[in-house]
């Protein structure tokens, strides 16, 4: 696939070809042939970890498409170092509100009905503005007071645009560079297009409050607003409006008002069972999307971003979190090692090497040190430093609980999150049996079951059959036969070329003692040709074997990179 020359996507290669130089991934630039299209100016030396803040910033600064691909890396643990990751996780929008005259219109198109006849207020002025969309305080006819969130005018397109200029970047570098394959540039724009066009339903978010809400009903200090079903559509949401203030904009005398121990410990068990148990989690609880209400409750908003866990997954995530919160270091490196997909080149003591010194770590930490989710994301990042392909699910994981973390510890910050796991991890394995339990999975059990018995006779007779006729056969797939054979062919046929050749030349020697009338450069022609035919057969020969190891790396290589 090869760039595009559209006017908008010329604009997104330069700024995007100045991110990679800048960031020290030139030798992208350079293979795609872009370096002529920007020319950044040289940065002073700055620690990592400034450099990170840097990009974060600059991500802000290119737009709501590239906040969204950056909030999605921070997840990306083989991809990014530490210190981008917990910057990236914190990465907010920064943008200005859009006019009321345009939030009026969109309101009124999509719910079919002027503003005035559906609401009783509607305030002008927003609450809060994002890339995605503003939300304003209103007052249904019912007099319930709800938020309703807008979508910004024209902003799917925008983000469709900048995605198709993403794409054909990420095809061509990974046509073309040896990074690009390696980590699958186009089916990682992929799964990034399929998360922010969810994002972009406000429909599906509607839905995703209503399954953490009920997910969630036993938490007396934990609230999740309801949707408003009749007043939202994918482009307008409307919830349940909820009093209260950011987690970290609360003034010293309120936290000592509150009970943020217990507030702290709520949250952090609601969150373990979101995992562990309903295997449905709200994946961005960043200070800003944790509010304290009036009441003194903790409010969960913004599900845009889930992510769902399978039961297989969960019951790994809760081995590796009670090892690494026991310090069995041994037994969180093999958990580690199972959840991932092995790679060829896997350092396997290299790997229980580094889990060992990042558990002593955690272990030897104080209270106010220990961070879970930082634990979790240097694990997944030390699994593909050492050739563990890790799934997205484990660093999704380690995001969320990075941004736990943060707002645990400004509830209490005495707050000990491994003394939690330890203390919830029985109650937590009792819910997932009692769930496993539930009548409809021991339905679907219990049918699984009954057609296991019915076909059990049938296909014991077809093995006893099989075996007294002695047709038994049992196959092994454990090397590809046809390829192995196709390589001692090829060796037959190259050690018969060199045979043949070495005769040509042995038989040219002794023909140079033939005295003939057919002469070549004053030698004897019989040997001449002799040697000429073996020169051009040696020379065929040598370029056969150089061009098919050359293109056997190249298989090698794409292999390696899917």
């Amino acid at each position: 696939m090869g760039l595009s020359l559209k006017g908008e996507h010329l604009k997104r290669y330069r700024d995007i070809a100045a991110l990679f130089m800048k960031y020290g991934r030139s030798d992208l630039v350079n293979t795609a042939v872009l370096e002529g299209a920007v020319a950044p100016e040289p940065m002073a030396p700055v620690a990592e970890g400034d450099l990170a803040e840097h990009l974060a910033a600059d991500l802000e600064e290119m737009g709501p498409t590239f906040v969204k691909v950056g909030q999605l890396l921070s997840t990306r643990a083989d991809l990014l170092p530490l210190p981008y990751m917990e910057a990236l996780a914190r990465l907010q929008d920064k943008v200005g509100p859009f006019p009321f005259l345009d939030v009026e219109a969109i309101v009124s198109a999509e719910l079919g009905v002027r503003l005035s006849k559906a609401f009783a207020e509607f305030e002008p002025d927003p609450v809060a503005a994002a890339s995605l969309g503003q939300v304003h305080r209103a007052t249904l006819r019912s007099g319930r007071r709800v938020a309703v969130k807008v979508q910004r005018p024209h902003i799917r397109e925008q983000i469709l645009n900048d995605l198709d200029a993403l794409g054909e970047i990420a095809a061509f570098a990974e046509a073309h560079t040896e990074v690009g394959r390696r980590f699958g540039f186009v089916a990682m724009l992929e799964e990034f297009r399929k998360t922010l066009l969810r994002e972009l339903d406000y429909r599906m978010e509607a839905r995703n409050l209503e399954t953490l809400a009920a997910n969630l009903r036993g938490y007396d200090r934990i609230v999740v607003p309801l949707p408003v079903e009749d007043y939202s559509t994918s482009r307008v949401l409307t919830i349940d409006y909820i009093r209260g203030e950011k987690i970290t904009r609360l003034s010293p005398l309120v936290r000592t008002e509150i009970d943020g121990a217990e507030l702290a410990e709520q949250l952090f068990r609601a969150y373990l069972q979101q995992i562990l148990v309903d295997g449905f989690v709200h994946a961005d609880p960043h200070p800003g999307n944790v509010f304290l209400t009036d009441d003194d409750r903790v409010a969960l908003l913004d599900l845009g971003m889930v992510a769902r866990i399978s039961p297989g997954m969960q019951e790994k995530v809760l081995r590796l979190l009670l090892a690494v919160s026991e310090g069995r270091a041994e037994d969180a490196a093999t958990v580690a090692i199972t959840m991932g997909e092995v790679q060829p080149l896997f350092d396997e003591t290299g790997f229980r090497r580094d889990v060992a010194d990042l558990v002593a770590q955690n272990m030897g930490a104080t209270v106010g040190q220990m961070q879970i989710g930082r634990v979790v994301l240097m694990l997944a990042r030390m699994c593909g430093e050492r050739g563990i392909r890790v799934p997205t699910e484990l660093t999704m994981l380690g995001k969320t609980l990075l941004n736990l973390d943060q707002v645990g510890r400004t509830l209490d910050p005495d707050f000990d999150p491994n003394a939690a796991i330890r203390r919830h991890a029985a109650d937590l394995t009792r819910e997932r049996v009692r769930k496993s339990l539930a009548p409809g999975n021991l339905f679907a059990g219990v049918m699984e079951l009954k057609e296991f018995l019915e076909n059990l006779p049938r296909r014991v007779n077809r093995i006893l059959d099989n075996l007294a006729g002695n047709t038994l056969e049992v196959k092994v797939d454990a090397i590809d036969e046809k390829m192995l054979l196709e390589g001692f062919i090829k060796v037959a046929n190259r050690i018969t070329m060199g045979l043949i050749l070495a005769s040509l030349i042995v038989g040219a020697a002794l023909l140079m003692r033939v005295e003939t009338s057919f002469r070549l450069l004053g030698y004897p022609g019989l040997a001449i040709v002799c040697f000429l035919f073996a020169a051009a057969g040696g020379l065929s020969l040598v370029f056969n074997i150089l061009w098919s190891d050359h293109k056997h790396r190249q298989r090698a290589a794409r292999g390696g990179g899917e």
